[in-house]
């Protein structure tokens, strides 16, 4: 741990130039105290460390000192490439390796390019929730996500309506989905499946000792993913309604929902020769449709089925009575 914590100091100081005592702790998480002792032994090691005196002092490199201790692990490897979603480093537990290979990159860059990592994360950060959500990272992620690094099998318990289900998974790979969590993993025999991570309720070492697993090199994550995303939107979608919209009400039901079903529908629709147009529209169920549909306001006219016909019917009558 201080091997780890000494290098890391050098690498600080090497892509900063100098950096006080009180900065140094902060970075390394540690006291101030501990900071002088630490640079006390890269002294001793022969690292010219060298503590500026007074209010405005710190510690820095002298002669040109460069460590070639620049090289990434593979951990660190890793992480580097999702140092562009701090939030979901964050949770999966790879902050601290992030840090690292970042530090070891800017060590080894030129003097002119050390800003460039802070310039970039000053142009560019990804927000992965949705608007109004306040999302909580699962208990259990750091666990699955450790697995997946590592290609080792686990044993899964995860709730599946009101029963709690055990599985063997082999771990392929994980999606961040509008604050979601969800795990990629092949089931023996049964193929890949798609699980919510906050579902879990244990996450364990397979019975059997090995818990090695070779993945299949021609698995894709991000195919499969849009493959499944795709067969999920539209396996929800198990109800029908007919409609009747103005052209502003046809221009908003892409946002209003399910963007894909609402294209080919409009793509199918049936102008009236007065500028609306009726198109069947596949939906989640009427419940759903309503709370949809309702944002169109007048835009919109539903025709079919009954049931969500009258609701609109009702709402509209009580809507008018509010409003005199």
């Amino acid at each position: 741990m201080r091997a780890a914590r000494l290098i890391k100091m050098v690498l600080l100081l090497q892509a900063r130039g100098s950096m006080t005592a009180g900065e140094l702790a902060a970075e390394l998480e540690v006291s101030e105290r501990t900071i002088t002792r630490d640079a006390q032994a890269l002294s001793e090691a022969g690292v010219p460390v060298y503590a500026d005196r007074g209010r405005t002092g710190g510690y820095r490199l002298i002669g040109g000192y460069r460590t070639r201790l620049t090289g990434l692990a593979r951990s660190e490897a890793e992480a580097l490439f999702l140092s562009g979603v701090p939030g979901a480093l964050r949770e999966m537990g790879l902050e601290d390796a992030a840090s690292a290979a970042r530090l070891k990159v800017s060590a080894a860059l030129l003097p002119s390019l050390r800003d460039a990592s802070q310039s970039a994360a000053q142009r560019f950060h990804l927000d992965a929730p949705g608007w109004f959500r306040e999302t909580t990272p699962p208990p259990l992620l750091p666990a699955v996500a450790d697995a997946v690094w590592d290609d080792r099998r686990v044993t899964a318990r995860y709730r599946r309506q009101d029963a709690e289900v055990e599985r063997e998974l082999e771990p392929y790979g994980l999606v961040l989905k509008a604050g979601v969590w969800y795990l990629c993993a092949r089931v023996p025999d049964k193929g890949f499946r798609v699980y919510r991570i906050d579902r879990f309720t244990a996450v364990l070492p397979p019975d059997s000792g090995d818990d090695r697993f070779v993945r299949d090199e021609e698995f894709d994550l991000p195919a499969f993913w849009e493959e499944r995303a795709a067969q999920f939107a539209r396996a929800i979608l198990r109800d029908k309604a007919v409609l009747r919209l103005s052209p502003d009400g046809a221009r908003r039901l892409p946002y209003v929902t399910d963007r894909a079903a609402a294209r080919e529908a409009l793509d199918a629709a049936e102008p009236d020769g007065r500028g609306r147009v009726t198109i069947t529209l596949p939906v989640e169920s009427p419940d759903v449709a309503y709370a949809q549909l309702l944002t169109l306001g007048p835009e919109v006219e539903v025709l079919e089925p009954p049931e969500l016909r009258e609701r609109f019917a009702a709402t509209a009558a009580h809507m008018a009575a509010l409003y005199g």
